[in-house]
């Protein structure tokens, strides 16, 4: 049994009444929702153009430019923030890639969670995307300069980072394991690897070097983590901050209720009180594998939660 098909069997030891969205899943749904609302917004943009009987490129002009990044620098000055945006932005003629983007993007983002925890695909999925922009525009600048200004849009550079980094991690780790030995996740970033490179007549265009620069960057990552740095330390720390900034403080009063109801509930004859405090363990040690991975458990802990779950069984 794998590091991660125990996680999976220890997850059930978890409250099964407790009301949950999947924590072990929440950044990479923010991400896939991301991609969503940018593709339904450049959906609707056009929709709108077209009732009006304008022209595509009259739309393209109008309002794609300011979601896809320019090749040209002097273009890219003119709106920086391209750099973030064209990571989350498909046009509605790519329904079919995002489709497969968002597959491909679920695949490897579920088992990056599985494998290194919950913080880590946000910060490779943008690192991977500004690397990838990046190195389209130095592409353009150094190597294409007389050709025409191209532009760069969609989450390919992202998800590469994505799936490098999940193979680097843990290239022999298997999925499907009950189709014989099941597959290695090699062979599923071979196969996502050539179906990315497929559509490029040039592997020496600026678009190839981008996807080459997210792959750059999910390999990177991975290996900072394993020499014991963590790269997104400080986004997620960022990303924390921004979405609790409108959350209240507590008051002083705040555990009053639960120091009259339920501390006093807790200690009465009628509550066991060796139960709570193993089920508290068993929460806390599942968010740590949530946020760290399986390995970042002691050998006494491993040992607490496979006795836990013995019991269950």
């Amino acid at each position: 049994m794998g590091e991660s098909d125990r996680y999976i069997e220890y997850k059930n030891l978890a409250p099964k009444n407790r009301f949950s969205l999947g924590n072990e899943q929440n950044a990479l749904m923010t991400l896939i929702t991301l991609n969503a609302i940018f593709f339904l917004l450049l959906l609707t943009l056009q929709v709108t153009y077209f009732f009006y009987q304008q022209s595509a490129e009259t739309y393209n002009s109008a309002v794609v430019q300011w979601f896809e990044l320019p090749s040209n620098f002097s273009n890219f000055i003119e709106r920086p923030w391209t750099l973030l945006s064209f990571m989350f932005s498909d046009t509605s003629q790519g329904l079919w890639r995002l489709l497969s983007n968002m597959f491909w993007l679920w695949t490897f983002g579920y088992l990056l969670q599985e494998l290194s925890g919950n913080d880590k695909i946000i910060p490779i999925y943008i690192y991977g995307g500004l690397l990838g922009g990046l190195f389209f525009m130095g592409a353009h600048a150094f190597f294409f300069v007389n050709s025409s200004a191209s532009t760069l849009i969609g989450a390919n550079p992202s998800i590469l980072a994505i799936a490098g980094a999940t193979t680097f991690l843990s290239p022999n780790h298997r999925i499907l394991t009950h189709i014989r030995k099941g597959i290695p996740v090699w062979v599923l970033f071979i196969v996502y690897l050539a179906i990315n490179f497929l559509g490029f007549h040039s592997l020496y265009s600026e678009t190839a070097l981008a996807h080459f620069g997210g792959l750059l960057a999910g390999i990177v990552f991975i290996v900072l983590l394993k020499k014991g740095k963590n790269p997104g330390a400080w986004m997620n720390s960022f990303y924390f901050q921004l979405f609790n900034l409108f959350t209240p403080k507590k008051t002083k009063g705040a555990n009053s209720f639960k120091n009259k109801k339920i501390y006093p509930a807790i200690n009465s004859e009628s509550y066991n009180k060796a139960d709570y405090n193993n089920q508290q363990k068993i929460d806390a040690l599942l968010d740590k594998i949530n946020a760290q991975g399986f390995d970042s458990l002691s050998a006494e802990e491993k040992t607490f939660l496979q006795n836990s779950s013995a019991e269950e069984k």
